[in-house]
């Protein structure tokens, strides 16, 4: 949808219709950012059958700022961006943020937006006397963080058995899978980076700007340490209370679009705080707020990355794989389409992350090599 900017933005045009907005977003190769990594386009298909959408800005774990940092920063790209959804497409936008944020990050979003504003003790919200954009501050509980919790919090909505929130009217996004949703249906830019931090068992914490398939030497080198040094420690995908050992060799692992997070501990550690499921949660292994860590991400740049072909491989047979469009040995630009969605399932397109050549495509990925 390349006019997108034309048509969902000018008040005098027809807005676009939802499948034209859908297939924007799978376009783009957006997925969702929080950790699940689905593809994002399938909540969009249910658009002519939502009144609601739901930012989920909780960001419960610690140390981490990726949502908050782009809130805060990205205010006047994202501010109006909202305000087109709430008059064109939705009755009404919640916010739902954590009320310790608010004075160190969202008052400049307050400000653009002159949203509504609601404290805990005031929730949950009547969303049908509502219109445009709210901003409903909950307390600080790491469940809220997740959706269907956040909805019943925030908006009083419970979703439960087999349905999903678009059943109940709602679509739910993390700040930083909205963000990507913004920047291709205005700008018509595909997701080619992701906010990852990286921390515990590591000289410093960093928050980083990666490119899609950044390996995990390089994010760990930007840590402070190698593979080499971390032979001996558990790596984990997640935050620190939601992460799961990464199963694969270290030296197999790259970021894709549902990595926020990349934390080394020590075997001790991990098995004494597993929980159901192969969860780990290490909440209460370390005093988070008294380590040091970044508030601002840095931009690396790996001289080779891996993009897999389906986000999240738990999903492998309810996802397909992207169709590889490149070839060994061709040369390609950073937001460069390298793989189509596949012609049948759920599917989403995929793009090159850094410049450089093609150096292999497999059933799984496709590397790319910085020339």
């Amino acid at each position: 949808m390349q006019n997108v900017e034309q048509t969902a933005l000018t008040e005098s045009a027809d807005p676009p219709e939802s499948d034209e907005i859908a297939e924007s977003v799978r376009n783009a190769g957006i997925s969702g950012a929080g950790g699940a990594g689905f593809p994002s386009y399938v909540k969009w298909e249910a658009l002519d059958d939502v009144q609601y959408l739901m930012v989920n800005h909780q960001e419960s774990e610690p140390n981490f700022y990726g949502d908050k940092w782009l809130l805060q920063n990205r205010a006047e790209k994202l501010a109006p961006f909202l305000e087109v959804l709430s008059e064109r497409f939705v009755d009404t936008i919640v916010i739902g943020a954590k009320a310790k944020d608010r004075n160190v990050w969202m008052t400049e979003f307050e400000a653009t937006t002159n949203a509504t504003t609601y404290g805990p003790d005031e929730l949950p919200i009547d969303v049908e006397r509502e219109s445009g954009i709210v901003i409903a501050y909950t307390d600080d509980k790491f469940q809220y963080g997740m959706e269907q919790v956040l909805l019943s919090t925030a908006a009083g909505t419970t979703v439960g058995g087999d349905n999903v929130p678009t059943d109940h009217g709602w679509i739910v996004h993390n700040t930083e899978s909205l963000y990507n949703v913004s920047r291709a249906l205005v700008d018509d830019d595909p997701v080619t980076h992701k906010l990852v931090h990286v921390g515990l068992d590591v000289p410093q914490h960093r928050f980083l700007l990666a490119p899609i398939g950044t390996p995990a030497s390089t994010l760990l080198e930007a840590a402070g340490t190698s593979l080499e040094e971390a032979s001996d420690k558990v790596v984990l995908e997640g935050g620190p209370g939601w992460c799961f050992e990464i199963d694969d060799d270290l030296d197999e692992f790259s970021v894709t679009k549902a990595t926020n997070g990349l934390l080394l501990a020590t075997p001790e550690t991990v098995e004494a705080n597993t929980r159901g499921e192969d969860r780990v949660d290490l909440l209460g292994v370390d005093d988070w707020d008294e380590r040091r860590h970044e508030t601002e991400p840095s931009t690396i740049r790996p001289d080779r990355v891996r993009i897999p072909l389906i986000t999240n491989p738990a999903y492998e047979g309810l996802v397909q794989p992207s169709a590889p469009i490149v070839l060994k040995g061709e040369s390609v630009s950073v937001g460069e389409r390298i793989a189509d969605p596949a012609a049948d399932g759920i599917s989403i397109a995929q793009h090159a992350s850094i410049d450089g050549t093609v150096t292999d495509v497999t059933e799984t990925e496709i590397v790319i090599e910085r020339e």
